[in-house]
This record gives structure tokens, C-alpha cells and sequence, in this order.
């Protein structure tokens, strides 16, 4: 087969330095698009793409020559830069969370990171990361997982 076909979709999640409140309500939108400008430029689309002052979701379609670390990389190294070079003092926390997303769930995880204002109106950061490892069936020590 001359051609590669794939249809890897993940949602990738991951949280400000120390989880601190380190993106501004009104500069979401802004840091928002700045993250589908990177997936543009490094060939990574972005589905869908939100969060909160201290984490963020991306859901991207994984192109088959670039592995997910390299992805986050990206996303994480343009993005710093990017509201370090707007007068922000920021830093991404290490690590990350990738998670798998059938096709028939595109939509459902569009719409949850659409959502997350509403979402963590309920449970904090710290709860939703636990809940998604856990729903993924990701093996974690909770002593490891922040740091």
C-alpha cells in the first residue's frame, strides 16, 4: 500500500506549572487559537481545543508520523514561548495525559471540552485528571501522578 491511511484521534490534557492559575480568563480564547496555530504549522489538526486558568484539552488527529509525545512537545515548547513573548509569567507543569477517542465518541469529547467552565463548576482539576485515567484504564500511583 502506497498511501497511509489513519484516523488516531487523542485528547491530550495537561496543567499549568503546579496547577496555578497562570491563564487568564481573558486570554483563553487568545491562547486557544494560538494552540490550533501550532497544530496547523506542525501538520497535528486540532479538533477541538479549551480548558481552564490552570490546564488545557486538546483533541487532535494524530498524523501516523508523528508520535504523541512529539506532538505535546510542540503544543507545550510554542505555546510557553508564545505568553512568555505577551508578558505572562508561564510554564507548562511535566507531563501529560493522552487519551485514546473512538470515532463514535468524536463528538461526545468535542463537546466535553467545549464544556469545561461548566464541568469544574462540580470538581476541580485534580478530580477530572483522576477520572479520566481511571475511565481510560491508565495504571497510576496517585502519590505519581502530580508531581
Amino acid at each position: 500500500m502506497v498511501h497511509k491511511f489513519a484516523n488516531v484521534l487523542v485528547h491530550v490534557v495537561f496543567s499549568t506549572k503546579e496547577r496555578c492559575n497562570l491563564i487568564p480568563p481573558e486570554f483563553q480564547r487568545k491562547l486557544w487559537r494560538y494552540i490550533e496555530g501550532i497544530g496547523a504549522n506542525c501538520r497535528i489538526p486540532v479538533l477541538a481545543v479549551g480548558g481552564m486558568p490552570n490546564h488545557i484539552h486538546i483533541l487532535i488527529a494524530l498524523p501516523s508520523d508523528i508520535s504523541v509525545a512529539k506532538a505535546v512537545q510542540s503544543f507545550k515548547a510554542n505555546s510557553s514561548r508564545w505568553m512568555g513573548e505577551h508578558g505572562l509569567k508561564f510554564a507548562w507543569q511535566e507531563g501529560y495525559g493522552a487519551f485514546s477517542v473512538s470515532a463514535s465518541n468524536l463528538l461526545t469529547v468535542k463537546d466535553y471540552i467545549k464544556h469545561q467552565p461548566e464541568h469544574h463548576a462540580k470538581r476541580s482539576f485534580e478530580d477530572e485528571f483522576i477520572a479520566l485515567l481511571r475511565k481510560s484504564g491508565v495504571a497510576y500511583e496517585t502519590s505519581e501522578v502530580f508531581g
